[in-house]
């Protein structure tokens, strides 16, 4: 239930019913229908004025299908009137079977900027059971005890709910309150209701300009209903009401020309078009609009309104071509000359200067077959430049006639066309000056051997004058000769040689040598030209050789400035290092190593190179360059490789060679030793071995001894060399027999060279009794023969005369015949007969 008292004619609304959302068909009844009446809609006016103080209780019924409410009217007092808000009954009359629920409370409005007095009553909320007992009211919520406070006030008794200040809508639109009643002891009687308070719009506020002074552009020669801008305003009313609703509209414009009408606004856009044609720069180049714009809908009696300019800026076309202010332009220029401004070019053009349709650009169409003109564009004045861009030689043309056309950057507007001033003739003479003389071929190469001798003729080096129309003599000069091997004939130009031409001086470079000559002419003023002299000298074998140098560059893995350039120095040890190397940088990453003396011994050296860099807190590094000294031949290969081999082996690695060689050697000499000692155990083992009971039944295996004391047929030379004896002679060794004499190294007897006489025979045999007796594997014989062992018990007696009991001529050896060609001499010796 709400009222409204802004409406004082009638019929004035007072307020409106609310099914409650139960979708059911509801009539409504008045009490008193000549005062009040009441729509379809639940809308209740008044019929008639009514006279506040005779405003009377009314009562309006509405009928649903379900229930019947009847509900009394608010009743207007002296501030207006106010509401009456009962909290809905929690029980009613038994004809009236109501459902528990709230009632749906319409919002309050409130007009804005209300002048008073205050506090201003709005409507009065009470309950049903303040009939019965006192109760208290309140309100809480944005507003009343919450930011801002103290707007809304309520009589704790009374329930009548007051604003105590102007609102304002544009500050906050609505307030929703809540309304509380309690007994004297605080205890809740009702369920709380919502309140809504609604501040309604005043037109309070002029709409604003975003933005007092807009600019826009249009081109020139545009059609009507060319698009400009758009202009913008604001309103803080509520733009759902007329309030907030703006109109716009163009009050003036400045010039009017060639229109008073040259655009046109959209009211309720703002958008700026052109209306009418004839827009031109060169004529109007800005226009001044004002506009304004004008709440209420643009009523301009209730509505308020504001203004701003808008300055529309007509930009230019292209639509004035080039024209030059004369037809022809003439000027001169000296021949050879180069980057020469012959003649100045000026157009006119009425386009906004400093534009693309005002810059004016040159172009030659005719006269310059050769291209040795040009005509840039002078940024500031807008004239053509003419400009000689390659030499002109007067002795081949004279004059040049140029045909120059001017257009502007961007192409003419469409239907302007280029009118015959746009083309201009530049006429150019050319000035003869006195040109330089000059060498062909320019520069000339000769090749020669290094090595000539003095006043030796090289070659003829002239000039010519390129001046045909002038005589004139030419001299020649020496301007630049490094070594002062050259000279020159002033006359003829033949040069010659003044000193030894050597490939090897340093200023000859990869076998070229340079000298530079001057040929000057007697014109007015004198002029000269330079020619170089190429000599290419061929080596000849005039130096011995001497140590290089070797380049190296260093590394780094950072960036700049942390890497490069590198710092190369040789270490302080050992200290032979400094006295015959130097290190010199070449640049910030490489330098060159070399030799500080003149000789230096063949062999491997390594130079310990310290290397920083150039990093904040730089870091060394210390690396070793393997460097190899040696003779070279003619081809530059060592011819003492072998040495440098040798040369090449540290103090380290030959001790190590050493060791080795010692250490095999001792074992060598521990396997002899440990191998002669096991033979003589073997030996010892084999002589305490029984043998047989009889051997006679067996043949024995003997060593060839050669005949006895009557074989007197000796090889003397076996004797005095015991070296000499074949190897096919050696016996192989068979198998052995238990009884045999155990194998041990024959005595090693010193060798003897060879005797001129048999009479080392005796020293020979002394030499060998010798060995046999200090032999103690030797078996106690007194013979100077070594037999093999033939084992104990036997039957035969001695071999040996020297030991024989008798001569055996007691004993038959006929059986001797009986054993085979072995044995066949001794049985011619001792068997048979006396023969």
């Amino acid at each position: 239930l709400c009222g409204r008292e802004e409406f004082l004619s009638f019929p004035m609304l007072l307020c409106v019913f609310v099914d409650c959302g139960r979708g059911g068909l509801v009539r409504f009844e008045c009490s008193n229908p000549s005062d009040f009446r009441i729509e379809a809609d639940g809308v209740v006016y008044a019929a008639r004025s009514i006279e506040h103080s005779t405003l009377p209780a009314i009562f309006l019924k509405a009928n649903t299908v379900h229930t019947c409410l009847i509900l009394p009217i608010p009743t207007l007092t002296h501030t207006g009137y106010h509401s009456e808000i009962a909290f809905p009954s929690r029980n009613m009359d038994s004809q009236l079977k109501r459902m528990k629920r709230d009632w749906v409370i319409p919002p309050i409005n409130v007009p804005e900027n209300s002048r008073g007095p205050f506090p201003q009553e709005l409507v009065r909320i009470r309950s049903d059971h303040d009939k019965n007992r006192s109760l208290r009211y309140s309100v809480t919520g944005p507003g009343a005890d919450q930011p801002p406070n103290g707007i809304f006030i309520i009589d704790p008794i009374s329930g009548e709910l007051s604003v105590n200040k102007p609102l304002d809508r544009e500050h906050i639109s609505n307030f929703h309150l809540r309304a509380h009643a309690v007994d004297l002891n605080g205890n809740q009687v009702e369920n709380p209701i919502d309140i809504v308070i609604n501040v309604i719009d005043m037109n309070d506020n002029r709409p604003e300009f975003t933005h007092q002074i807009w600019n826009g552009t249009v081109p020139e020669g545009s059609k009507p209903g060319t698009f400009v801008m758009t202009v913008t305003s604001v309103d803080k009313d509520d733009p759902k009401t007329a309030n907030g609703m703006l109109r716009y509209k163009i009050l003036s414009q400045n010039p009017e020309s060639p229109t008073s009408n040259m655009f046109t606004i959209n009211n309720k856009t703002g958008g700026i078009i052109t209306v009418a044609a004839g827009l031109d720069r060169e004529k109007v180049p800005q226009y001044t609009l004002i506009i304004q714009a004008t709440d209420m809908e643009g009523n301009p009696m209730y509505g308020l309104s504001n203004t701003a300019t808008a300055v529309i800026r007509i930009t230019d076309v292209n639509d004035n071509p080039p024209e030059f202010t004369a037809e022809t332009f003439f000027g001169e220029v000296p021949e050879n000359r180069v980057n020469v401004i012959v003649a100045n070019l000026t157009v006119t053009d009425k386009d906004q200067p400093n534009t693309p349709a005002w810059n004016a650009v040159y172009k030659i169409t005719g006269g310059d077959p050769t291209g040795r003109f040009s005509v840039p564009t002078d940024p500031t004045t807008n004239e053509g430049l003419v400009t000689v861009v390659k030499p002109i030689d007067y002795e081949i043309s004279r004059t040049y006639v140029l045909t120059v056309e001017a257009r502007n950057e961007v192409p003419l507007a469409r239907g302007i066309h280029s009118p015959r001033q746009s083309t201009a003739t530049v006429s150019i003479r050319v000035i003869d000056v006195n040109e330089s003389p000059y060498f062909e071929p320019n520069p000339k190469l000769i090749k020669l051997e290094e090595g000539m001798m003095p006043e030796s003729t090289l070659t003829t080096f002239t000039a010519q004058d390129p001046d045909r129309f002038m005589q004139q003599s030419i001299r020649y000069s020496k301007l630049s000769d490094p070594a002062n091997w050259l000279k020159i004939d002033p006359n003829t130009g033949r040069i010659t040689t003044i000193a030894i031409l050597d490939r090897e001086s340093p200023f000859v470079k990869n076998s070229l040598y340079n000298a530079t000559f001057m040929a000057s002419d007697n014109g007015v003023p004198p002029a000269s030209g330079t020619g170089t002299l190429q000599i290419y000298l061929l080596d000849i074998n005039d130096n011995a050789p001497k140590p290089n140098a070797i380049n190296i560059t260093a590394l780094d893995g950072d960036l700049n400035p942390n890497a490069g350039p590198f710092a190369f120095e040789l270490a302080h040890r050992p200290s032979d290092v400094r006295r015959n190397w130097t290190i010199t940088r070449v640049s910030g990453d490489y330098a060159q190593v070399s030799l500080k003396i003149g000789f230096l011994e063949s062999g491997i050296y390594e130079l310990p190179i310290i290397i920083t860099d150039s990093g904040n807190l730089p870091m060394s590094n210390t690396s070793y360059l393997r460097i190899k000294v040696c003779q070279c031949d003619i081809n530059g290969d060592c011819t003492d490789q072998q040495h440098i081999m040798a040369a090449g082996l540290g103090t380290g690695a030959i001790i190590s060679i050493l060791l080795c060689i010692i250490i095999l050697l001792i074992l060598v000499l521990m396997f002899v030793v440990w191998m002669k000692r096991r033979d003589k155990e073997r030996q010892a083992k084999q002589l305490l071995i029984d043998p047989e009971d009889d051997v006679r039944d067996n043949i024995l295996k003997y060593d060839e001894e050669g005949g006895g004391e009557e074989d007197q047929d000796y090889d003397l030379s076996q004797l005095q060399q015991p070296d000499t004896i074949e190897p096919d002679a050696i016996k192989p060794v068979g198998i052995r027999r238990l009884d045999e004499r155990p194998l041990h190294p024959e005595p090693q007897y010193p060798m003897r060279s060879a005797a001129p006489h048999p009479g080392d025979i005796g020293d020979f045999i002394n030499e060998g009794l010798k060995a046999a007796d200090n032999d103690p594997t030797a078996p106690p014989y007194d013979s100077l023969l070594v037999f093999d062992y033939e084992g104990s018990g036997s039957t035969a007696g001695s071999l040996s005369s020297l030991n024989s009991s008798s001569s055996g001529g007691d004993q038959d050896y006929d059986y001797l015949n009986d054993w085979g060609p072995r044995f066949r001499k001794l049985a011619d010796m001792y068997g048979g007969s006396d023969d």
